[in-house]
């Protein structure tokens, strides 16, 4: 998986710490130095702050303490709690946190070897599609000798400081961290996909079937390596990180650290009752304030669970910032659910695995119509189509896709000015089964996602077997920027790029030809007719044949009036001679509606001919 890191601002942690370690001096990184610039892009707001590396902040410095844990963080002087919240979560998965910090071992301090430490640490995040290696020297902004950002719990305790001080680098300074997306975060720790959730509009509250289902939703995903994190929606400024009278606060990231359902009863009864209470673990980022009503630390409702049960949850009477709630209380207070899914491409592992498609593009402004990529949304219907376009095929009946578009970051640049990301989305048509060429007139939209101005936007569709294009694109025409496409299918769905308007010119062509007409044929169905044998066959299928080149629609099993509605698109050399289409299933059937479309005419047709066979003009 790490065959391909790159080495963040070309930075190669194992030359400099040799380096170092050769010259007998700690390391100091030039491009991410012990200044304010490095703190701030709008100026100091915080006073004069003291550069410390962890020995002098503490007598015996560790990575970590007693391991790696959720408890282990604390936000400090920034509104990162997003960032925060996804540490948390990171913590929980050791699979996950040995990626984001390798070697770590290697990297501890080495009491025993203390000419080892040359105060150089390195990272991993994925990054628009890579995993990045980011060095940093271990100076950490600090006033009246605290640090002031992301701290752990115990004092010599410096991993959430350190991979926090990465990140920062990442972005460009920590200002740059004031405020942010989780979903994000999970991403750049996991090279998953983020999945928001609104469970306001979803009513999860009020119905407790799309309830069930979104818990072992969750469920799944926890126990899969995914990270969880959620919050409470702030309406208003005012409503920001406003504490409720529940214990929760708005407008504020929580991690979640576990999902599982909770066995009721104590002793052997328990395990012969079906009652099991649909359970979440959440925790602040604060480390303080938790929830304070059913299910919270202290309440009486632990009662219902055995002393062993609550031991392999690790319920503890303390205000650490992590509490259980059941999930009717937590779907009637959260507003927001981000499921980060690490999604499966191992034909060796014994859980799903996707096929992954993953194309990079970018949206370009040109004068010249067909070669302008940058044509906004499709309530800008004259320029929509000059999007880029991507074609891929769902191979199965029915196929559940999952999609991610990725703008390349730019929050990562805010002292140039750069700092917002655009709104973009896409929409997903429904296209002929031939298509290879850009599409240049709108077709069947079947699908399309949200438009916001975040790193990524995300959608799940069920799609029925056939070929679809994906059109992504900025909310405005004429902006430009980079972007990463992500296409998750059940078998391979061979996503690429249509790249060209028409066929192209060859020597040949002169001799052969060249298309002088583009036709469309679209076949919706076909109409059992009465009085059909009940042994005749029932498994119809259409051919659709023009200039010796085929469209081959799936077969439609048992059934007599059959929805074909599939379309194939000809570039004609020989506008005169026939289309043919005919029936290759031996149904007793007749076609039902077929259509016929070119720059001057549009037929629809109907046959009686059994098995129907018939030539369009």
């Amino acid at each position: 998986m790490f065959s391909s890191v790159k080495a963040f601002e070309g930075q190669q942690y194992s030359v400099l710490k040799k380096q170092c370690m050769q010259s007998g001096t700690l390391f100091e990184d030039p491009f991410f130095p012990a200044v304010d610039d490095s703190l701030f892009y709008q100026g100091n707001r915080i006073g004069h702050v003291h550069w410390k590396r962890p020995g002098e902040l503490c007598d015996d410095p560790h990575l970590f303490v007693d391991g790696i844990s959720a408890h282990d963080l604390h936000q400090g002087q920034l509104g990162n709690c997003w960032f925060v919240a996804a540490c948390s979560s990171l913590a929980s998965r050791e699979s996950l946190w040995q990626k984001v910090i390798p070697d770590w071992k290697e990297q501890e301090w080495d009491t025993e070897k203390t000419d080892s430490y040359a105060g150089i640490f390195h990272f991993r995040f994925w990054r628009f599609g890579d995993w990045v290696d980011v060095v940093i020297d271990d100076r950490l902004p600090t006033v009246d000798n605290q640090l002031v950002y992301c701290h752990s719990h115990d004092s010599n305790e410096f991993w959430s400081a350190l991979v926090e001080k990465a990140y920062a680098k990442v972005y460009g300074c920590y200002e740059a961290l004031d405020g942010g997306n989780t979903a994000d975060a999970l991403v750049d720790f996991t090279g998953g996909i983020s999945e928001p959730v609104d469970l306001l509009e979803g009513m999860y509250a009020q119905d407790e079937a799309a309830r069930n289902q979104m818990f072992e939703r969750a469920l799944k995903v926890h126990n899969r390596d995914g990270l969880i994190s959620c919050s409470i929606r702030a309406t208003t400024v005012e409503d920001m990180e406003a504490r409720l009278e529940c214990g929760l606060v708005k407008g504020h990231a929580y991690a979640v650290t576990d999902v599982r359902k909770v066995r009721l009863g104590h002793g052997l009864l328990s395990f012969f009752k079906s009652e099991k209470l649909q359970m979440i673990r959440m925790r602040n980022p604060w480390g303080e304030k938790e929830w304070s009503g059913p299910w919270s630390d202290s309440s009486e409702e632990w009662n219902k669970v055995s002393k062993s049960e609550r031991e392999k949850l690790g319920v503890t009477v303390q205000d650490d910032g992590e509490f259980w709630m059941n999930f009717e209380d937590f779907c009637h207070y959260f507003t927001d659910l981000i499921l980060c899914r690490l999604i499966n491409t191992s034909y060796l592992s014994i859980h799903k695995t996707w096929e992954e498609e993953v194309m990079r593009g970018s949206w370009v402004c040109r004068d010249d119509p067909l070669r302008n990529r940058s044509g906004g949304c499709i309530n800008h219907k004259a320029t929509f189509l000059q999007n880029p376009q991507y074609v891929f095929d769902v191979r199965k009946v029915e196929d559940e896709v999952l999609i991610c578009l990725q703008q390349k970051e730019k929050r990562a640049t805010p002292k140039e000015g750069r700092g917002e990301n655009l709104a973009i989305g896409f929409d997903i048509h429904r296209v002929e089964l031939n298509r290879k060429y850009r599409m240049h007139t709108a077709q069947q939209k079947v699908a399309g996602s949200i438009y916001i101005n975040s790193r990524c936007v995300f959608l799940r569709k069920e799609l029925k077997e056939g070929r679809y294009v994906i059109i992504p694109t900025t909310f405005e025409p004429g902006q430009q920027g980079e972007f990463l496409l992500r296409v998750f299918t059940d078998v391979p769905s061979d996503c690429k790029e249509l790249t060209l308007d028409e066929p192209p010119q060859t020597c040949w062509t002169g001799m052969c030809g060249y298309p002088q007409l583009v036709t469309q044929v679209h076949v919706l169905s076909a109409e059992g007719l009465q009085g059909q044998d009940s042994n005749g066959a029932s498994d119809p299928y259409v051919i659709i044949t023009c200039e010796a080149e085929k469209v081959r629609s799936p077969v439609h099993k048992d059934t007599r009036c059959p929805n074909f509605d599939i379309k194939g698109v000809f570039y004609r050399k020989k506008p005169k001679e026939g289309i043919h289409i005919e029936d290759k299933g031996y149904s007793r059937t007749r076609l039902g509606t077929c259509e016929l479309t070119d720059q001057s005419m549009k037929s629809k047709l109907t046959s009686s001919v059994l098995p129907w066979s018939m030539v369009l003009t």
